[in-house]
């Protein structure tokens, strides 16, 4: 048997490799757009910047060091130049797609910082592989301007894989949607209608506000603000304002509240304070053709019906009064059950000889009809 030349054995003691194939290396030379690897072949093997990351910028003596060990695959064997072509990118970006898939098939919520923020919506990197997040999928709400996303952790799952396109879509609404329904499942089961909750002003709106009760929202309707009258909710209200605010009502999901405390009722101690033959002072509310609306106090207003206001017909009660006028008079009906109060200023007027029997021959109005067939404009 022939003896092997030393060409031969040093020849037969290196691996053979192809395309495709996965090798291990060790860097015996770095520069800042390549890195040169022995594979345990003939020829060292030469990684590229652009087959080590998509970011064009970066300085690869900041990322690896000679004798730093890395798995990369080889995309040829021969260069035209005898050296081997590697890539680090495509073997991480393999190996992306399957981390993706199993996290497709397991619903695996994943962590990622935003990358970049297009029009549309975010992109993320997760193992070299672009998981893009539509803007309709970044939050539960519409949000015109993603910016501040840009360089945030991020948490997703994966609502879309198909790696024949390249297209995987990742979705951030589903787990905000959910944490939000545990969130309000937990607050239902320790809130009661009665109970006094403190808030956060998220909204205010022409009609009320809404506020914050610890992931989910209360509306306070601008009936429930006070038992006053308030003009509009926001002159009272700022979004971010904390407030205290009673439970008036639950309903499925919905919860209405009030700033009308009992204690503060108005109403409770009206009886004594207001009881007919009282004279008072108020300030002229709002008016009507049939009669004007008395401010008493913050949430007590009383109906002085326009035959009550002179002794002389009235055609209207804006031809002789006017909004935020102060006016005395009597108190002529009190009824407590509809909280509903009747004014007289002709009853303090002292009337002339010849009127006293005139007097006698009217019809007294009926003040309560006409303050139930007005409720609307009453409240």
């Amino acid at each position: 048997m022939s003896e092997l030349t030393f060409e031969q054995m040093l020849e037969d003691s290196i691996k053979t490799i192809h395309a495709g194939e996965v090798v291990e290396g060790t860097v015996i030379d770095v520069k800042p757009d390549e890195i040169v690897l022995n594979i345990g072949y003939k020829s060292d093997g030469i990684l590229t910047r652009n087959e080590y990351t998509n970011d064009s910028g970066v300085d690869l003596t900041t990322v690896v060091k000679p004798g730093d060990t890395m798995e990369v695959k080889v995309l040829k064997v021969n260069d035209g130049e005898g050296q081997v072509v590697l890539t680090y990118k495509r073997l991480a970006a393999d190996r992306g797609n399957k981390r993706i898939e199993e996290a497709y098939n397991s619903h695996e919520v994943l962590k990622a910082v935003v990358s970049q923020v297009l029009e549309g919506g975010l992109s993320v990197v997760v193992d070299e592989v672009r998981v893009f997040i539509p803007a309709s999928l970044v939050s539960d709400t519409y949000e015109k301007d993603l910016s501040k996303y840009a360089g945030q952790e991020i948490e997703f799952v994966i609502s879309e894989y198909n790696p024949k396109r390249r297209r995987y879509i990742g979705d951030r609404r589903q787990l905000i949607s959910a944490k939000k329904a545990e969130i309000q499942k937990e607050l239902f089961e320790k809130i009661k209608e009665g109970d006094i909750v403190e808030g956060t002003v998220k909204n205010v709106t022409d009609f009320g506000a809404f506020i914050d009760l610890g992931g989910v929202d209360g509306l306070l309707h601008i009936s429930e603000m006070s038992w006053g009258r308030v003009e509009h909710p926001k002159k009272v209200f700022k979004v971010g304002e904390q407030v205290k605010v009673l439970i008036k009502e639950i309903s499925g999901s919905k919860i209405a509240l009030s700033l009308k405390f009992e204690d503060a009722n108005p109403w409770k101690d009206a009886a004594g304070k207001y009881a007919p033959g009282t004279v008072v002072t108020g300030k002229v509310a709002r008016m009507t053709d049939f009669g004007a609306f008395v401010e008493l106090e913050p949430g007590v207003d009383a109906l002085l019906h326009v035959s009550q206001i002179a002794k002389h017909h009235v055609e209207k009660p804006s031809d002789v009064l006017s909004v935020g006028q102060e006016v005395t008079a009597k108190i002529v009906d009190f009824n407590e059950t509809d909280r509903k109060i009747s004014l007289s200023i002709k009853a303090l007027l002292t009337p002339e000889p010849a009127e006293e029997k005139e007097d006698a021959d009217e019809v007294p109005v009926d003040i309560d009809a006409v303050i139930a067939a007005q409720e609307d404009d009453a409240q």
